[in-house]
């Protein structure tokens, strides 16, 4: 038996004792007794009665065991053209510090607190905080609109707001303090306080009785200490978008997100104590939180905080600078970095100004991966590049290559194996787990490993039935696939993403790996149109590389004839265009359903999450041309 075997076999057999020895790795105030209560199951219960702080295990512990003057954060923000470091001992004193003057307006343990900010350092400063006071942080993507910002200060209740006077982008810049004014009108629950911090490049107005200045906020406060908090208590509230619409609170336990992302850095990543670790994500998407502050943090690593983007600020080789300018080991990001970076730089030259000998492997999710990506990072990086599949519901990798536990063939197009700890199968529509190869409903058998949700907030009947109603006994991914013969699992499309051609269940994912193999596209994207012969019909939209002068009515019919000749002609693929860009969240996740919504007509409102409005104008004309109406 592989090591990856019997690391899983004993997960899956004895998950108790497995996650109680993982649980041994990291500092409890009082140890459990007991790893796992599942009498109220899906509501199970890790580490039950032990006592921890996750502020201690990212800071405290490892300023007591020698890495006190280890750099713990690296922050680079080419957008402002600075760079700050702080060793452990420094955030550890000035988290304490934070944490008193927020202690100071009132906030303690399982009190929540907002944390609205662009990707600077006094936002895991104000993370750490909350966590030193066992009160519940929810961060909220800086420079989100007003209502959405009133929908989670009305469903989480907040004691405090911790905000700055604005966020950076490349060209503009984002006011955040009329955007957090405009939403505590909105929203019924009045939040008595706000701390906002004043970035050089904009002073905000501050309202008197209510607002306060980050630095007048830390001259009156003193350093507290962690506070022991359960290990069933929050950590924190992130909300993900909802399918009615109303955003859904997922929650995280303190014990078990301890353990797990401890666990992940040195067996799913590969990584050790010391090594500069480096997520290429924000803070306000669960990556941001999982691998920007926790995971590197517990593990004794040095984290990058990157302001910028993977192409323009100034140019696509700014990955290649800050690998080489601060000898990233790991770094993780979405497919779509690397294809925005493809699309701009398809050969790669960039490459040649850095030395990256101290980067080995570069890791992919937030989307699927297509092999083509894929297999562009492996031949111009020359390292492993890994591919796996999460969820913000899970917190961490349900599968990976688990490059500290063995290194597995790469398989391109798959996120490797379920890793240890998720009992991964495919059902069919009654439950029933299917043969090898076909494609189902991806569902993890309960009960859940450490640090994945525990709850929505404030809501446990959704938490029920949007997640465990389906499959007894499974967590519904909604995600579809299929498991090879040889384990391999391959994540092709969300659920409803599968669609029915004459009969035929075809895969988004899978014509969307024949597209993005043509060597003019950079990126591409199919959807399912209603149709009243065939139920459903494929449409493609692609981007092409910067510098492609051909015809597009050319490289649209060879795009038909990749479909055909390697899918077949099951998949009725005619109907392809061309755009300049495709409408994604700003997490990089394709709109696909409001592309469908689009392409058939139906009502659809604009995504709260939507990066750029202007990419479904593009999109809307171009389904125009195909034939397809919109209305919005």
């Amino acid at each position: 038996m592989s090591q990856y075997q019997s690391a899983f076999e004993r997960a899956k057999t004895s998950p108790a004792d497995f996650w109680m020895e993982a649980a041994q790795q990291v500092h409890w105030d009082h140890f459990p007794t007991q790893a796992l209560n599942t009498d109220n199951s899906p509501f199970n219960r890790w580490f039950e009665d032990g006592e921890i702080n996750a502020c201690f295990n990212a800071l405290d512990y490892h300023v007591e065991n020698g890495r006190a003057d280890q750099q713990a954060l690296i922050y680079d923000s080419p957008i402002t053209n600075s760079q700050r470091t702080l060793t452990y001992r420094e955030l550890r004193d000035t988290v304490a510090h934070f944490a008193g003057a927020i202690s100071a307006e009132g906030v303690g343990k399982g009190d929540r607190v907002i944390i609205y900010m662009p990707m600077i350092p006094e936002a895991i400063i104000a993370v750490l905080a909350c966590a030193r006071l066992g009160a519940v942080h929810s961060v909220v993507f800086g420079g989100f609109a007003a209502n959405e910002l009133a929908v989670r200060i009305d469903d989480s209740k907040p004691a405090l707001i911790v905000s700055a006077s604005c966020g950076i982008e490349p060209n503009r810049l984002v006011e955040y303090k009329p955007l957090l004014d405009s939403a505590m009108d909105i929203a019924e629950h009045k939040v008595p306080r706000c701390i906002v911090y004043q970035r050089d490049a904009l002073q905000a107005p501050l309202i008197e009785g209510r607002d306060i200045d980050w630095n007048d906020a830390l001259a009156q406060a003193k350093p507290v200490d962690c506070v022991p908090v359960k290990s069933t208590d929050p950590l924190y509230i992130l909300y993900t978008s909802g399918t009615t619409g109303q955003p859904k609170g997922v929650v995280r336990d303190t014990g078990g997100s301890v353990v797990s992302l401890k666990w992940s850095m040195s067996n799913i990543y590969g990584v050790e104590p010391g090594e500069v670790y480096w997520a290429a994500s924000d803070i306000g998407w669960v990556v941001g939180h999982s691998y920007i502050i926790y995971g590197p943090l517990f593990h004794g690593c040095t984290t990058v905080l990157y302001e910028g983007k993977p192409v323009g600020t100034p140019d696509a080789g700014a990955f290649w600078r800050v690998i080489s300018e601060h000898n990233v080991s790991v770094l993780f990001t979405a497919p779509t970095a690397f294809r925005a970076i493809k699309k701009v730089d398809p050969d790669g030259s960039l490459l040649k100004q850095y030395d990256l000998s101290h980067f080995r492997t570069l890791f992919l999710a937030g989307e699927r991966c297509d092999p083509d990506t894929l297999e562009w990072a492996q031949q111009k990086l020359g390292v492993d590049v890994i591919d796996h599949w999460w969820q913000t519901e899970t917190g961490w990798s349900i599968c990976s290559n688990c490059m500290g536990i063995e290194k597995l063939p790469v398989v391109s197009g798959s996120p490797s194996v379920p890793v240890p700890g998720y009992d991964l199968e495919v059902l069919d529509e009654n439950g029933q787990p299917v043969s090898a190869g076909t494609i189902g409903a991806l569902a993890v058998k309960l009960p859940l490993p450490p640090g994945t949700f525990i709850n929505l907030w404030g809501a446990p009947e959704r938490f029920e039935s949007a997640y465990f109603s389906t499959f007894k006994g499974y967590y519904e991914t909604g995600d579809a696939g299929y498991i090879d013969e040889n384990g391999y699992v391959f994540v092709m499309a969300r659920t409803d993403d599968v669609i029915n051609v004459a009969g035929h269940r075809l895969s988004t994912g899978a014509i969307e790996e024949v597209l993005a193999g043509h060597p003019d596209v950079a990126e591409c994207a199919v959807l399912g149109a209603a149709d009243d012969l065939k139920g459903q019909l494929p449409i493609g939209l692609v981007i092409l590389n910067d510098g492609v002068d051909r015809s597009s009515d050319d490289i649209s019919a060879e795009l038909v004839s990749r479909v055909r000749e390697h899918i077949g002609p099951v998949a009725a693929f005619k109907s392809v265009a061309v755009v300049s860009k495709l409408p994604k969240t700003r997490s990089g996740k394709m709109l696909r359903a409001t592309m469908r919504s689009i392409a058939d007509a139906s009502e659809w409102q604009m995504p709260a999450t939507i990066e750029d409005a202007g990419a479904l104008d593009d999109v809307t004309d171009a389904l125009k041309k195909l034939g397809y109406a919109s209305k919005s």
